[in-house]
C-alpha cells in the first residue's frame, strides 16, 4: 500500500501517543480517523477497509473490539424491520 505523510494539529502532550512504530496501534489510529466518515455515510465500511488495506469483515471486527457498532439501529428500528420482513 502506498503511504503519504500529512500534517495535523494536535495538543502537544498528545504527540507521544500519535507518533508510533507499532503497526497494530497505527492500524487502530487510522481506522479511527476513518470512522466518522463511515458514521456520516461519506464512505462505507468496505471503502474504509480498502483504504486500510484489509478485508471488510476484519475492519468490522476491529471496530467491534473497540466498541464501535456495525449496526446503529435502535430497538424500534429493529422491531420495524422485523415487522416488515414478516409481511414479506
Amino acid at each position: 500500500m502506498e503511504m503519504t505523510k500529512v500534517e495535523i494539529n494536535i495538543p502537544k502532550d498528545m504527540k507521544p501517543f500519535v507518533i508510533t512504530k507499532d503497526a497494530d496501534i497505527q492500524l487502530k489510529r487510522n481506522a479511527l480517523l476513518l470512522y466518522p466518515y463511515i458514521e456520516n455515510n461519506t464512505i462505507s465500511h468496505g471503502k474504509a477497509a480498502e483504504l486500510l488495506g484489509m478485508h471488510k469483515l476484519d475492519l468490522i471486527t476491529l471496530y467491534g473490539k473497540m466498541g464501535l457498532p456495525y449496526f446503529d439501529m435502535d430497538v424500534e428500528e429493529v422491531e420495524e424491520d422485523a415487522r416488515t420482513i414478516k409481511k414479506l
